[in-house]
Parts: structure tokens; sequence; C-alpha cells
């Protein structure tokens, strides 16, 4: 079940979104594969500490944080994905791996991959991992009160994994 927490986040907000239900997905890929949808779509929320700031990274997918890129973006020296056991008390009702990219809810700013606001609608974790959000991203984008958007990500590697890859799967997927 959705926490009451996010649905009553989103009823407040009057955000027009949908429950999906699925089967069990721990990455995002993998919520995009059960969903039968482009991972493109997807949105997974990735937390950073950027200097002594923590931050929700959303980006879709197929991407990966690309602390370089972030970094510029937000003007910081250091970047870095934090681990699960770092954040899962800012999310307490959500399941590890889960947490949905609403900074709003969670007092946390948020930075989105540009590439997501291509997209018509967007799905995103919803405290579970059997149960995802599906919502326009125009709602998204004025749900969490115009985000920086930037080019913060990269394509993912599907070679040997890379350090970077590694500590992003699964904890921020």
């Amino acid at each position: 079940m959705i926490p009451q927490d996010i649905t009553d986040y989103l009823h407040t907000h009057r955000v027009d979104w949908q429950q999906r239900q699925h089967r069990l997905a721990v990455t995002a890929e993998e919520l995009a594969a059960t969903l039968h949808v482009t991972a493109r779509r997807v949105a997974k929320s990735v937390l950073v500490q950027v200097d002594a700031q923590v931050f929700i990274a959303v980006l879709p997918a197929t991407e990966v944080i690309d602390e370089d890129r972030l970094a510029s973006v937000l003007g910081a020296t250091i970047v870095r994905v934090m681990r699960e056991w770092e954040f899962e008390e800012l999310f307490p009702e959500c399941e590890p791996g889960a947490e949905p990219p609403f900074g709003g809810l969670y007092g946390l700013p948020v930075v989105v991959d540009s590439a997501l606001a291509d997209e018509e609608r967007i799905i995103v974790r919803a405290g579970s991992h059997v149960e995802a959000i599906e919502m326009r991203y125009e709602d998204f984008y004025r749900l969490e009160k115009e985000p920086r958007v930037a080019a913060i990500g990269r394509a993912r590697s599907y070679g040997t994994p890379t350090w970077s890859d590694w500590r992003q799967t699964p904890a921020a997927s």
C-alpha cells in the first residue's frame, strides 16, 4: 500500500495520478520492464550529498548520476551518491530503495535530469517495490515547485560495472 503521507501530499496539491501495481521490481529498469513501459519514462530517485546538503536527483532509469555535471550545475565542490543506510531514516514509511522523488514532502531540494522533461508522463516509486505512481511530468514539475532541470545523468554502462554503477544499484534505483 502506498504510504498515507505520499497520497496526502498528492491530494493536497491536487495532482492527478494513477496507482500502478506491479510484481516485485527492485531496480528502476526492472520496474519499467514489469510495467511494459520504456525505461526513459521511469524516474528514479538518487540521493546525493552535494557539499553538506542532501538532494534528490531524479533521472530516467536508463541513466546514472554524472557527479561532475551535477557539481557544475549546482556550483558544488563535492558530490557523492549516498548509500541507502545514510538516508533511510529520511523516508521512514518507505521501503529502502523505493523512495519517491517528492522533495517537497521530505524537505529536500530536487534536481531533475532534462531528459525527463521530454516525457509527457512519468512513473515514480511510491515507497514500495510493488506499487508505483504514474503522473504527468508537468504536474511533477509544478508539485516540486519548479525544481532545477539540467543534464545531470549519463548513459548507464552495460559492460563491466564501474564503481559508480555499482554504488548506484540497487539502492538508488
